[in-house]
């Protein structure tokens, strides 16, 4: 698909800096306009029509009078929903620790990567690019997993979740909170070595078409490079728990608990 921007947005990136002003001159009244231009940019992003540099910025108009921003996203529950970002290279066993998570804590295991490999199943066409992509060791468009994610929670009555292998770059990170208008609650970060996730990854016989040396290395750099930045986001934010990864599955899944047994006045 062609990257180049469509002419109908050319106004809105011309005027972008004196919409701004206008925003705050005008008040409420102009936040209203605000709300469809918002919606009208999220379309564009899950369509793939602009890219980040061209996105328009309107959360921070859209705020109560007390100058909180709002809350604007694809929920349609009465609550906004507990998100635990659940972070960490191939092979660090976050997807176990997120299955004794749920039984434990009685939270949604939604895996980025399982979601992704279920729509390379269906033998969309979408699918086959997410496939291309990842035989790659790259990383997905945004707005594909976003809407992926989007689609199971929605169809979920639970209200909390564990969101796993995802944002996997500040870009993710970005798209995320821009579309939902939330952030993570917490962000559990699980720290292994290198040579411990090749090991794992090799050694646990899935099947699965990235599950090779060549592809698990360019996926170790990619982490390294692209997703390191989001923990440190949110270490900044006082968002990350790191958990040493290494041991049995009881002993870090004990470290886990700890966790969330800290955190059970935030859980509802």
């Amino acid at each position: 698909m062609s990257m180049l921007i469509p002419d109908p947005l050319e106004p809105f990136l011309i005027f972008h800096p004196w919409l701004l002003n206008l925003a705050f001159a005008c008040g409420a009244r102009f936040r209203e306009f605000a709300v469809t231009t918002f919606f009208f940019e999220v379309f564009l992003i899950e369509q793939d029509l602009i890219q980040a540099p061209y996105r328009l910025n309107f959360l921070g108009i859209l705020s109560t009078e007390n100058g909180t921003p709002a809350t604007i996203g694809f929920f349609s529950k009465e609550k906004t929903p507990f998100i635990a970002f659940v972070l960490g290279g191939p092979g660090s066993g976050k997807g176990t620790q997120c299955a004794k998570i749920a039984e434990a804590f009685g939270f949604t295991h939604l895996s980025a990567g399982d979601l992704l490999r279920k729509e390379i199943s269906s033998n969309s066409e979408n699918g086959a690019m997410i496939l291309a992509t990842i035989t790659e060791g790259k990383i997905v468009p945004s707005g594909v997993t976003i809407k992926l994610i989007r689609r199971e929670m929605e169809s979920i009555e639970n209200n909390k979740f564990l969101i796993d292998g995802f944002p996997r770059s500040e870009e993710n990170r970005i798209a995320f909170e821009r579309i939902t208008g939330v952030e993570p609650n917490i962000v559990l970060f699980f720290d292994c070595p290198e040579d411990e996730m090749v090991k794992r990854v090799l050694g646990r016989k899935q099947g699965r078409v990235d599950d090779n040396i060549d592809t698990i290395k360019k996926r170790l750099k990619v982490f390294a490079a692209l997703n390191l930045p989001v923990i440190n986001h949110y270490t900044r934010r006082g968002k990350v728990y790191k958990i040493n990864a290494v041991g049995t599955i009881d002993e870090v899944f004990e470290k886990v608990r700890q966790v969330f047994d800290d955190c059970k006045q935030m859980i509802k």
